[in-house]
């Protein structure tokens, strides 16, 4: 993607996982990039290996909860790299395990709110200053729950289908500002929620226990899997698509050459019409 080169992104969730992938592949693709996360050391790592490969990430660390904070640290953002051009929140929780019925109300206040009002708050703070100049991307993270109901995860499932449906709102509201937003589900790969999973055990339930001793012997999702579709959502090649949640597993390549049809790649996930 020629034209990521030198473009501006702030990427939460950066200092381990999927969000740490994706802000690997986008330095990598030439972006300065902006590593949001709650843990330093994490972010540090982040930082030596994008640098390592001759990129630019800067360390910001913050939780996505915390506006005010939040709106600082972007703030510092902005004086050091210049106007974002590209945000992809990825930051996330697993949240509570097991039944709803015995989770506890402040797991799953935590993980709505890191989940789901920590991606608004990141949008909220960007948005602006895209909507002024008439250019942005936004990507966000979906996850198990965005299109199907996912037992014994109720909070994460919850705060992932609202934001399926907060990216098509706001899509549709931006569609005169040309920014685009659109959702990812970039599927199982190893990370520190499929060890959670393991240690849950039964309660997790023996579907997404099953899968996780998958993912855990397989590696799961390749990273450039992953990347690859981030990159194109990021690039001017998609400046035709939004409002859609995407799954890695999907045909995206074809909307390189089209649109889709309006009902296509929504929470509805019809496939072909």
């Amino acid at each position: 993607m020629k034209d990521l080169k030198d473009k501006c992104a702030l990427v939460t969730g950066a200092g381990r996982g999927i969000g740490k992938r994706l802000a690997l592949g986008l330095a990598e693709a030439g972006c300065r990039v902006a590593l949001l996360a709650r843990t330093e050391a994490e972010l540090r790592l982040t930082q030596l290996e994008i640098e390592a490969k001759g990129g630019q990430g800067f360390p910001i660390c913050a939780d996505v909860r915390d506006f005010d904070v939040l709106s600082q640290r972007i703030g510092e953002v902005r004086a050091r790299m210049g106007k974002l051009d590209i945000l992809v929140a990825a930051a996330a929780v697993q949240g509570p395990i097991g039944p709803f019925w015995e989770s506890s109300r402040e797991a799953w206040d935590d993980t709505l709110q890191t989940n789901l009002v920590g991606v608004m708050n990141c949008i909220r703070l960007i948005l602006p200053e895209m909507v002024e100049r008439r250019r942005g991307k936004i990507i966000v993270l979906g996850g198990g729950g965005i299109s199907n109901a996912r037992p014994n995860f109720t909070a994460y499932a919850a705060a992932k289908a609202a934001l399926g449906r907060m990216v098509e709102t706001l899509a549709e509201e931006l569609l005169n500002h040309n920014v685009q937003i659109n959702c990812l589900a970039p599927g199982n790969s190893y990370t520190h929620m499929t060890d959670q999973i393991l240690e849950a055990g039964e309660r997790a339930g023996w579907r997404d226990e099953e899968m996780a001793l998958r993912v855990r012997s397989t590696g799961g999702v390749s990273p450039a899997k992953q990347i690859d579709p981030t990159l194109f959502l990021a690039s001017a090649q998609s400046n035709h698509i939004t409002g859609k949640i995407i799954h890695v597993d999907d045909e995206w390549r074809t909307l390189l050459d089209g649109s889709p049809h309006p009902e296509m790649y929504t929470l509805r996930r019809v496939q072909k019409l």
